[in-house]
C-alpha cells in the first residue's frame, strides 16, 4: 500500500460542508482570481458572508490574496483580490482503456503536472489493481510534493457505473460486470477513490475547467467506437434515476436502420460510430480487412461508398445532438473524442442536420469541436477527484482506504 502523508491520510471528509464555502470555493476555481465584490455578486452572498467564508480556506493553504489593486485611478480602498493555490493539493487522474492506462497528476485547478501510460497485459481487475497501484507509485516519485499532497484517485473509465458505491455495473469494452472498482483501487493506492464513467467524467472537467465554464446548461457529445455524450443541468452532472440520463448513441434516428449493439435499431450509434461507419464501408466494398485509417483515407480520395457512409454518420450524429437540444437546451455543445480526427468528413453534414431539427431559439446553441488527447481523459478522472473536496448530492461519495 502507498504511503500518504498523515496530514491527509484521514481527511475523509469533503474540504468545505458549508454553503458559501462551497460557492466561494467553486467559483474560485472555475474563474479566479477574484475579488470579495465580485464573489458577493456572483454568489449572492453577503461580502461579511464571502470574507467569512474565505477565511479557512486562507488559514488552510487552499486560498490566498493577490497584492492590492484599484478598481480605478483614484478610486478609494485598494481591493485584495482572491484566488486558489493550484499547488496546495494534487490529485492523480486514471483512464482505463481496453488496452492501456492513461494516468496523470493533476493540481486544484485540474492544471496536467505529470502523465505515465502503461499497457495492459490483462483485463482482469484484480491484476488491473496491481498495474494501477504501480502507474499511481511512478506519478507520486515525480515530485516528493506529490507524495505529500495527494490523496484522491479519479477513475475515468467506460461503462455503467454506480458512482454511489463506486461499482463498475457493467463495461463492454473491458468485459466487466459488477466489479467493486473504488474499493479495489482504495485497497491497491491507499488513496480515496472515486469511479465515474469516463464520458461523464470528461464532462465534468469541460464544465469546470474548459469549454463549459460558467455555463448552467452544458452538453459534451463524444464520437468514436461509440457514441457516448452527457449533460450538465442548472449546473450539475445529469445522471438520471437509473444512470443514463443523456444517451444520445440510443436515440433513434432512423426504425429501419442498422441493429445496434444495444438490441435496437436504427440507434444514432449504430449508423455514427466510427465502428457503424467501418462496418458499412467493409459491405460496400466487399473488403472485411478495411482499418477504419483506410476508410478515412478512402473518403477523402472520393470513393463513393466511403463518403456516403461519413454523411449518413453526419446527419444521424446532427438529428441526435439537436433532440439533446431540444430538451434540455444547452448553452453550449462540445462535440469531441477520436472519431473527429475525421471530422472534415462529416462536420457539414453533422451542422446541417442539427440546424434543419433544432428548434427556435435552441438553434443557437453553438457546436464546438475540441479534439482532446488520451491525457485529457485522465484529467477528466483527476477533476471527478477534485468534487470529492465538496459534499455530493446523494449521498455520493469516496471510497476511502481506512
Amino acid at each position: 500500500m502507498l504511503y500518504i502523508a498523515s496530514v491527509f491520510r484521514h481527511h475523509s471528509q469533503p474540504l468545505v460542508s458549508a454553503p458559501a464555502e462551497t460557492a466561494v470555493l467553486a467559483l474560485l476555481l472555475a474563474e479566479g482570481p477574484l475579488s470579495r465584490v465580485e464573489l458577493a455578486r456572483r454568489t449572492g452572498l453577503s461580502s461579511t458572508a464571502v470574507t467569512k467564508a474565505a477565511r479557512p480556506l486562507i488559514d488552510d493553504g487552499y486560498l490566498y490574496e493577490l497584492p492590492p489593486e484599484r478598481t480605478a485611478p483614484g478610486a478609494g480602498r485598494p481591493v485584495y483580490p482572491l484566488s486558489v493555490a493550484p499547488d496546495r493539493e494534487y490529485f492523480i487522474g486514471l483512464k482505463i482503456s481496453s488496452d492501456e492506462l492513461f494516468g496523470a497528476v493533476c493540481d486544484l485547478r485540474a492544471g496536467i503536472r505529470a502523465t505515465a501510460v502503461r499497457p495492459l497485459g490483462t483485463c482482469a481487475p484484480e491484476d488491473v489493481a496491481v498495474l494501477v497501484a504501480e502507474l499511481v507509485d511512478e506519478l507520486l516519485d515525480v515530485e516528493p510534493a506529490f507524495r505529500d499532497r495527494t490523496r484522491h484517485l479519479g477513475v475515468a473509465v467506460n461503462g455503467d457505473v454506480d458512482r454511489d458505491s463506486g461499482r463498475l455495473r457493467h463495461s463492454g469494452l473491458l468485459g466487466w460486470k459488477d466489479v467493486p472498482l473504488a474499493e479495489l483501487l482504495a485497497a491497491a493506492t491507499g488513496l480515496r477513490v472515486t469511479v465515474e464513467n469516463d464520458v461523464r467524467a470528461l464532462t465534468v472537467a469541460e464544465h469546470w475547467f474548459g469549454e463549459g465554464i460558467g455555463t448552467g446548461y452544458f452538453a459534451l457529445v463524444t464520437i468514436g467506437s461509440g457514441i457516448g455524450s452527457a449533460l450538465v443541468v442548472n449546473g450539475h452532472l445529469l445522471r438520471g434515476a437509473h444512470g443514463v440520463a443523456g444517451e444520445v448513441g440510443h436515440i433513434c434516428v432512423d426504425p429501419a436502420g442498422p441493429r445496434c449493439r444495444c438490441g435496437a435499431r436504427g440507434c444514432v450509434e449504430a449508423i455514427g460510430s466510427t465502428d457503424a461507419i467501418l462496418a458499412a464501408v467493409r459491405r460496400a466494398a466487399a473488403n472485411p480487412r478495411l482499418t477504419f485509417h483506410e476508410v478515412v483515407e478512402m473518403a477523402r480520395e472520393g470513393h463513393p461508398e466511403a463518403r456516403d457512409a461519413f454523411a449518413r454518420a453526419g446527419r444521424a450524429i446532427g438529428v441526435g445532438i439537436a433532440a439533446l437540444v431540444n430538451l434540455v437546451g444547452p448553452e453550449r455543445v462540445v462535440v469531441s473524442g477520436e472519431g473527429v480526427d475525421a471530422y472534415d468528413l462529416f462536420s457539414r453534414h453533422i451542422q446541417e442536420a442539427y440546424s434543419t431539427h433544432a428548434f427556435g431559439a435552441a438553434s443557437r446553441c453553438p457546436l464546438s469541436l475540441r479534439p482532446l488527447p488520451w491525457e485529457e481523459w485522465a484529467r477528466g478522472g483527476a477533476a471527478v477527484a477534485i468534487q470529492a473536496l465538496f459534499p455530493q448530492p446523494a449521498a455520493t461519495s469516496a471510497i476511502g482506504a481506512g
